[in-house]
Formats: structure tokens, C-alpha cells, sequence
């Protein structure tokens, strides 16, 4: 019998680990991603958006937290990429480590459900995933630069908000992607697939023409929006709107099409207010719809059920028991009248 321990437990160590290692390598790839669209702002570098936070939050909610290790072992190359390890090397890691854990604990708290089929999923990962655990890595982060010396106290609140939107836009657009897919990977069926290449092939041709187009039309990119929420849910939102910040965020660091013109302090508050309003429109429509369809499915089907049961009553025969009927004990009603 300990023998048989061991080799559990070998067995789950070395799946954790396996685990941690694949996590380590999505963050690092996703790290440098994200530092492709990088921005400069009064002399302090900052990403609009940072997909390893998403991917981190994703990872811990299917995987669970014995995965930690891989997030900050991501975090450590990510840095290592960039500048020598030092001594606050340590200090980002652990805060990039534990902002996605108080993201999970607080989505757990709350009820969170990977399919995020309620409206209350969308507004927890918005509220508590996103806007608020990702302040831990905001604060630690740039309080350490400004503790160092690398910037000043008067820059402190510029810097931290381009932080937290950043950790939080990877939040709000990668880790719902990611949920989505992993939950319905194995029993999705793409039934309007005309439709579905009708609307990738609207998208990637209208959606840079919008971004490119000096005239300042990104509202329009959000009728797209509204369009893949309403007939594909989450995963049909959710990319399109990762596609719109994406190609928003390489035009703003470019300083073309809709961003020409503007200083860099405009250009990132611009694309920061497209990217949250397309990053909440998508998520929290989509819940929307996904919650009014699973609610319509589940009074159609008890329709079905009350009619099946009419049915045997106006043959006189006994109604089959419905589901409460049968853990009460219950007995059905006997029908003694002719039809």
C-alpha cells in the first residue's frame, strides 16, 4: 500500500510539474507578445495590453493553484528577457505571481463558472478578476520603481494606471478566450459556419480599414462586436474584440491611422478607453445573451415536460413523475374520468 502512495504521488508531482512547465512557456510566449506593442509615455514603458496576466488567471481557474510555480517562473524569464535579474527581481515576480491568485480566490469566492454562461461570471471576472486584483501588481510594480529612485513620486499615479489597465486588459481579453475554448474544445459545432466565415471575413477586412482610417472611426467597430455576441456567444466576441485591441494597439505604437497626430500622452488614453469599452462590451454582452439563452432553453424544456405530463392526463393514465415529484415521495394523480 505505500508503495502504491509513492507512485500516486510521484505520479501528481510530476503531472504538476509538467503542468507548471507548459504554463511557464504560454506566459513567456504571451510576455513577448505583448511587449511587441509597446508604448512610451514620458519616458516609462508600458504595455496596453498584457496577455500573461490572462493567461495566468485562465491557467490557475482549469489547472488550479498547484500550477504557481509556472506563473512565476514565466514571470522570471519575462524579466530576464528584458534587464539583468537583481534583487527586485523578486519582488515583480511575486506580484505578478500573486495578483492572478487573489483573481482566482476571489472568483471562487464569488461563484465563478469556467463556461461563464451568467451574467454574474462576466461581472466578477470585470470586477474582482480584473479591476481589482490586478492593483496588487500595479502597486508592487511601480511603487518599487519609485522606492528605487527610477521614478518619480509626481509619476506614480500616470504610471500605475497604465499598469493596472494593461495586467487588467489581459484579464478581460485573453482569459475569458481561453476559457471558452478549453470548456467547449471537445463538443463545439460550428452549425452556421457561412455565417461565421461571413463575419471573419467582415471583420478582417473592415476592422483595419477602421484602425487605419485617419477619420477616427473606431465606434464602428463595436456593431461587430454586437453582431459576433448575438450569434456566436463568447468565443465570437471575445476574438473579435482581442483582434480590434490588437491591431488598435500596433497602430497607437506606430502613431498612425486613427492615432496620427496626437502626443503620446492622447495616444494612450485613447487606446485605453477603446480597448475597456470593446473588452466590456463583448464580455458582458455575450453573458448577457448566453444567460437568456441557457434561461429560454430551461422553460422550454419544462414546457415539454407539462405538456408530456397534460398528455397522460387527459388519457388517464398515470403522469410520469417529474423530477420534485419523485424526491418528495409523492404519489401522481390517478386519472378516473374518461377523455
Amino acid at each position: 500500500m505505500a508503495d502504491v502512495l509513492d507512485i500516486r504521488q510521484y505520479r501528481s508531482s510530476s503531472e504538476a510539474a509538467l503542468m507548471s512547465l507548459a504554463v511557464a512557456v504560454c506566459y513567456y510566449v504571451a510576455g513577448r507578445l505583448g511587449l511587441m506593442g509597446r508604448l512610451v509615455v514620458e519616458g516609462v514603458v508600458f504595455t496596453p495590453i498584457w496577455p500573461p496576466t490572462g493567461v495566468a488567471v485562465a491557467a490557475l481557474l482549469l489547472l488550479g493553484a498547484r500550477v504557481w510555480p509556472g506563473i512565476a517562473l514565466g514571470s522570471f524569464l519575462v524579466i530576464a528577457s528584458l534587464t539583468t535579474p537583481g534583487p527586485t527581481t523578486v519582488v515583480t515576480v511575486v506580484s505578478n505571481t500573486v495578483a492572478p491568485l487573489c483573481a482566482v480566490l476571489l472568483l471562487r469566492r464569488a461563484g465563478f463558472r469556467h463556461d461563464m454562461a451568467r451574467l454574474r461570471d462576466g461581472l466578477s471576472l470585470v470586477f474582482l478578476g480584473g479591476f481589482g486584483a490586478m492593483m496588487i501588481s500595479a502597486t508592487a510594480g511601480v511603487g518599487l520603481q519609485v522606492a528605487k529612485s527610477s521614478l518619480d513620486k509626481s509619476e506614480f499615479w500616470p504610471v500605475w494606471l497604465a499598469w493596472w489597465v494593461g495586467d487588467t486588459m489581459g484579464v478581460l481579453l485573453v482569459a475569458p478566450l481561453v476559457l471558452v475554448l478549453a470548456g467547449s474544445a471537445g463538443r463545439f459545432r460550428l452549425r452556421r459556419w457561412k455565417e461565421a466565415a461571413f463575419l471573419g471575413l467582415t471583420t478582417l477586412i473592415l476592422l483595419p480599414m477602421l484602425v487605419l482610417n485617419s477619420m477616427s472611426m473606431l465606434f464602428l467597430v463595436f456593431p461587430l462586436l454586437v453582431w459576433a455576441a448575438l450569434r456566436f456567444q463568447l468565443a465570437g466576441s471575445m476574438l473579435c474584440a482581442l483582434f480590434a485591441s490588437v491591431l488598435a494597439t500596433f497602430e497607437a505604437t506606430s502613431a498612425r491611422g486613427a492615432f496620427l497626430h496626437l502626443t503620446d500622452v492622447e495616444i494612450m488614453a485613447k487606446l485605453q478607453a477603446f480597448n475597456c469599452s470593446a473588452a466590456l462590451t463583448a464580455l458582458l454582452l455575450a453573458s448577457v445573451i448566453t444567460e437568456q439563452r441557457a434561461t429560454r432553453r430551461s422553460v422550454r424544456r419544462a414546457c415539454q415536460e407539462l405538456a408530456e405530463v397534460l398528455e397522460h392526463l387527459a388519457a388517464g393514465e398515470p403522469s410520469p413523475d417529474p423530477p420534485s415529484t419523485a424526491e418528495s415521495g409523492a404519489a401522481p394523480p390517478g386519472g378516473h374520468r374518461n377523455p
